[in-house]
């Protein structure tokens, strides 16, 4: 069996290793570098800021904690600065070496890798053209017709099964065009050579909270609009109004119900004007609007591919297209725009096309993370699901604050909040906002999985002290109140 994938993200190249590793022939098309966005200029590269911003924070909480820093090589508040130019070519280089890593393991499975733009044609074949690249910057591929340089070659490629993998792009407002020097999207930003004396975020979802929270953490003065009632507003309110509480505290503007409408260069900073009138002056503009799925002039819709009114791929929870043979995976389809998710589609689809046992995707189980301080991780229902009567479950929510391995690491901010269904006791849910929530996430990211009950869960030891012992006191709650 033969198969070509198109695009080598976390969905791509996952899908890649596990056709060859049940011995497919497999092709990847890749125009822009192994790891796609997510590797070279989104998860990786953010998480990486995000962590620096943290390493920073250690220096101005030492105080707190009765820890000085004496001498006269150590000037003003800790004489900690950030140069960016050095964070930047730092992370440029993380993701380098990310990509690479990748590169190397689908080199060992006996993947062949194509720099190129793929196009889809009919009877699962796929056109390359060679030799386009534009490192990561989710722009389209010329449209087919157009001049291209002599360097490009176009070859056919016949494929069993093709997966597309495409991921997607910042969208950006007609009103408010990147320029790529103080009008950035979240791509643009690693070529910073300057720290932004004042960053106006656009946009309070996932990516701009994160941003904004690891640029304030840098040193950076930063506005933070959002159209709705709260930054996060897909999330989790009593998670999202913490970090907004924290994002203020720490000197964050935050503008709340304010939509912008445009941005425009001015002298040396921008000017954001919002619907409502008002401007917001600052040296730099991020946008943060979401993302657009890399689709367009792909041949999809030409060879029978059903797509979304947005432009995303329709996929099953096997991640079958409407087209026999054609599987498509990651943000390109909108199901849930995670690099986890996007993996798990690839080798849902590539088990499935192959004849490999395969259990369909399972967004319930999916857990997931916001790598803000404090950071929120989910999993299963939420809290909304509960209060709007789609699930009946009661929750139990435990602050950090009262938590002793807490106390002793200055943790003030956060919580722990899990959901059960009531009668069985099943946990179907939780919440965790923390430092590492992403890590605490886990255990109960199993119980919802295995369908473990409070009493399961909460029999299982945890270690004194420790941030998890608040995962099984609020299990133990849950049994206490049950109906």
């Amino acid at each position: 069996m033969s198969v070509v994938v198109v695009g080598g993200g976390p969905g791509g190249y996952e899908a890649a290793l596990g056709a060859a590793q049940l011995g497919a022939e497999v092709t990847v098309v890749e125009r822009s570098g192994l790891g796609g966005a997510a590797v070279l200029t989104d998860c990786v590269p953010s998480k990486a800021l995000i962590a620096t911003a943290d390493f920073m924070d250690r220096f101005s909480a030492a105080r707190r904690i009765g820890v000085h820093f004496d001498g006269a090589n150590v000037p003003g508040d800790q004489g900690v600065t950030a140069h960016i130019s050095d964070v930047n070519a730092r992370i440029m280089d993380l993701a380098r070496a990310q990509s690479r890593d990748i590169d190397e393991r689908l080199e060992s499975a006996g993947v062949e890798v194509v720099q190129g733009a793929g196009r889809l044609l009919p009877d699962r074949r796929v056109e390359v053209v060679q030799g386009v690249q534009d490192v990561a910057s989710g722009e389209q591929p010329a449209p087919h017709g157009q001049d291209r340089s002599a360097a490009e070659a176009t070859r056919v490629v016949e494929a069993d099964v093709v997966l597309i993998s495409t991921g997607a792009r910042p969208r950006v407002l007609d009103s408010a065009l990147p320029d790529g020097e103080r009008i950035l999207t979240w791509q643009q930003i690693w070529d910073l050579t300057e720290l932004p004396e004042h960053l106006v975020v656009i946009g309070s979802g996932v990516t701009g909270a994160e941003l904004a929270h690891a640029y304030l953490g840098l040193g950076c003065a930063v506005t933070l609009i959002s159209s709705r009632d709260r930054v996060l507003p897909g999330e989790d309110a009593d998670a999202a109004n913490v970090v907004e509480e924290v994002f203020r505290r720490r000197g964050m503007t935050v503008l709340n119900r304010s939509r912008a409408g445009a941005v425009r260069r001015e002298g040396d900073g921008v000017v954001v004007t919002l619907e409502d009138g008002r401007e917001v002056q600052g040296s730099h503009a991020l946008l943060a609007v979401g993302s657009i799925p890399n689709t367009t002039d792909m041949g999809l819709e030409e060879a029978g591919v059903r797509m979304t009114r947005s432009g995303h791929i329709e996929v099953d929870r096997v991640s079958r297209t409407s087209v026999r043979g054609v599987y498509a995976a990651g943000d390109c389809t909108g199901v849930f725009p995670l690099a986890s998710v996007a993996g798990m589609q690839g080798r849902i689809a590539v088990a499935h096309a192959l004849g490999d046992a395969v259990a369909p995707l399972s967004l319930g189980k999916v857990s997931s993370n916001i790598f803000t301080d404090p950071e929120i991780a989910t999993v299963g229902v939420s809290q909304a699901d509960i209060d709007e009567g789609r699930v009946d479950a009661r929750a139990v929510m435990l602050p950090l604050s009262k938590n002793p391995r807490a106390k002793m690491q200055n943790v003030s901010d956060g919580f722990v909040k899990i959901f059960a269904r009531k009668g069985s006791l099943t946990i179907v849910g939780g919440v965790v906002v923390g430092p590492r929530a992403s890590e605490l996430i886990f255990p109960i990211a199993l119980a919802v999985a295995n369908r473990l009950n409070v009493d399961q869960f909460s029999s299982t030891f945890t270690v004194y002290p420790s941030m998890s012992g608040s995962l099984s006191e609020a299990a133990r709650q849950l049994h206490e109140i049950a109906d």
